[in-house]
């Protein structure tokens, strides 16, 4: 048998592409008209990086449905550094306070700033898709010194207000997220215009160090259960995520199962979903929010910041049939594909 060349594999991509959308109804509704958990959109890796968007507002006017940040709790200043390593700060939030310093103001600021663009920049366009804004706390929380979970929430109520689409929005009379997902209380993506979710996963550093006993998703997770038995729910801003791809339920992994129905976002690797071992229709029959993200490395592989159109679109299509809410990668505008939403399936 001979080996497949690249025109092999980029039309078999487009057969692909071409077969989903030929099994869509033709009457099928407008992905705004479909709840958030009937649709699947893009996202960027690390979209605060300066290398892929100069401005952030060059990000958002791309049209992108998940901007990706990396927070490190820095206890000397008790501000949210936004930045890859773990010294320093580097990236393309401005310090703005107009819609025309968005481009202007000077970049590497604090995540209160970067808050502060969206904002802006939400205001400047009215009725914009809704937002899903991930972000990965690289050390964890820290309490102790006003950056825990509570001064998370106080710092983003602060910054964006009602824009936000909160664990209680979604809650309802219902007793739990879990309950409120599995009756598929989420809004329609039109009921959602201007507004901004937010996603909250455990960071590489914090997993690799053996001296925190107590990682983010845990703490959060904990968090809104206390917050609900308090009568308090309504003050949470963020939803925590289970991090990273696993067969079954991966609430599982949690050993106090009263934080397990605190959980409806799921995370990680596109590549670990379609391996065959895990059974993705669980996540779109109880109405989860499923992000893919490294999507370019699901096989057959495509160029992972500037694939074709047509093989960016394919493989949206082909991870929206295996019920991804977010397909996340590296593409560049370029692609012309950031600001797709199609139905999930």
């Amino acid at each position: 048998m001979r080996p497949q060349s690249s025109i092999d594999v980029a039309v078999a991509t487009l057969v692909t592409a071409v077969t989903i959308a030929a099994a869509t109804p033709a009457h099928a509704a407008a992905p705004t008209d479909l709840k958030l958990s009937h649709t699947t959109a893009v996202g960027v890796h690390n979209t605060y990086d300066k290398a892929k968007f100069a401005y952030l507002a060059d990000a958002l006017d791309t049209g992108v449905s998940l901007l990706e940040f990396d927070i490190w709790v820095d206890t000397l200043t008790k501000r949210w550094r936004v930045n890859h390593e773990l010294f320093g700060t580097s990236n393309n939030c401005t310090a703005a306070t107009t819609a025309a310093q968005l481009r202007t103001g000077a970049r590497d600021q604090q995540f209160g700033a970067c808050l502060d663009d969206i904002r802006i920049w939400s205001d400047a366009h009215p009725g914009h898709a809704p937002l899903h804004l991930k972000i990965e706390m690289k050390a964890g929380f820290d309490s102790r010194y006003g950056l825990g979970p509570a001064d998370f929430d106080v710092l983003v109520a602060s910054k964006l207000g009602a824009k936000v689409f909160k664990p209680a929005d979604l809650l309802g009379s219902a007793a739990t997220l879990d309950a409120a997902a599995r009756a598929d209380n989420w809004p329609a993506r039109a009921a959602l215009a201007g507004k901004v979710m937010i996603e909250i996963i455990p960071g590489t550093f914090e997993r690799g160090n053996p001296f925190d006993n107590l990682a983010t998703d845990v703490e959060y997770g904990r968090y809104l259960r206390d917050l609900k038995a308090a009568g308090r729910i309504g003050s949470a801003q963020a939803f925590p995520a289970v991090l990273d791809a696993a067969a079954g339920d991966p609430r599982t992994r949690y050993s106090e199962t009263d934080i397990r129905p605190w959980f409806v976002v799921f995370d990680g690797s596109a590549s670990t979903y379609m391996n065959g071992s895990i059974d993705t229709q669980w996540y779109n029959a109880n109405h989860y929010l499923l992000v893919m993200t490294d999507a370019s490395s699901v096989s057959p592989a495509i160029d992972a910041t500037n694939p074709t159109t047509a093989q960016a679109q394919a493989r949206i299509q082909l991870l929206a049939a295996h019920s991804a809410t977010v397909v996340s990668a590296d593409w560049s505008p370029a692609t012309g594909v950031l600001n797709t939403v199609v139905a999930r399936s």
